[in-house]
């Protein structure tokens, strides 16, 4: 089909605004990775605008990396992301699991108490004090049991185990298989895809834990990265012994402003690995139980 002169011109127009959509979006990032392996006295010598390096050097990383609190801090976010992304994972399709089966009683009552988690939020103080009644104040565990289960993610994923067929729940029982086994050896394995998509969005909001912890977690040892994070960007602090970045940069001669794009590229490095390795579930996992028919 040949293409009329103002098609042609609307396209061109279309490949140009993206393309600076683009660069815009991309700049940001590619700063903060470039500044980030930028030597501190060419940094210094260029007032804090490097476009392209000329030495490229590790040192905000080597200092960064063995700053015992940001240590601390990172295996606290990787604990949340891995053991809080299992744990959910398990939980929210189990829960949807039971919902699926129309032979369970009362499930519609259940389906109507996910809803009223979802439509109705009680608030930072009734949280806060159930947190506390449980005893989990300044516990790591404050960041995971209280997010365990979303109810959306669990009506969504309800929604994808009610289109698996019953003849293979049937064909399981047959064989042996009790409610347990089939969960474990026929759903789970044909729900490869809802667990990968699912996974990522539990996985980047644990990572990405910052509020919750900003109100359980007294203990600075404790903190997750976003914390840390948080101290190195606003209040221009590191997380030793509470000095000043300036103060604690002083003898190494290390830009603070290198330390931070280190601290950022570092905390959002592993999100950016991972999605490649799930891409190929995650659009099809995130339409499945969406359309029926």
């Amino acid at each position: 089909m040949k293409l009329s002169s103002g098609a042609k011109l609307f396209n061109l127009a279309n490949i140009v605004l993206m393309a600076l959509i683009g660069l815009i979006t991309i700049f940001p990032l590619y700063y903060v990775f470039i500044v980030s392996f930028t030597d501190s006295h060419e940094f210094l010598q260029k007032n804090g605008f490097v476009f392209f390096p000329q030495k490229w050097t590790l040192t905000s990383y080597q200092y960064l990396l063995t700053t015992s609190s940001f240590q601390n801090a990172t295996l606290v976010s990787t604990f949340l992301a891995t053991v809080g992304t299992g744990l959910s994972l398990i939980f929210t399709s189990a829960m949807a699991f039971g919902m699926s089966r129309k032979r369970l009683r009362g499930r519609k009552i259940m389906m109507l108490m996910i809803l009223l988690t979802i439509l109705f939020n009680p608030g930072i103080i009734p949280n806060y004090l159930l947190v506390r009644e449980l005893g989990l104040i300044n516990s790591v565990w404050s960041l995971i049991i209280p997010v365990l289960v979303s109810g959306w993610n669990a009506i969504l994923m309800k929604s994808f185990f009610d289109n698996i067929p019953a003849e293979l729940e049937d064909a399981a029982m047959i064989d042996g298989c009790n409610d347990i086994g089939t969960f474990f050896r026929i759903v789970l394995p044909l729900s490869a895809a809802a667990l990968a998509a699912f996974g990522l969005f539990y996985a980047v909001g644990y990572w990405n834990t910052f509020f919750n912890a900003v109100l359980y977690i007294n203990d600075y040892t404790k903190v997750p990265l976003q914390i840390v994070l948080r101290n190195m960007l606003i209040d221009s602090q590191t997380s030793t012994g509470g000095a000043t970045a300036v103060e604690m940069i002083s003898d190494n001669q290390i830009p603070t402003q290198t330390i931070k794009m280190a601290a950022i590229v570092i905390a959002t490095l592993p999100i950016l690995l991972v999605y490649p390795f799930l891409q190929k579930h995650f659009a099809k996992g995130v339409m499945l139980g969406s359309v029926k028919g």
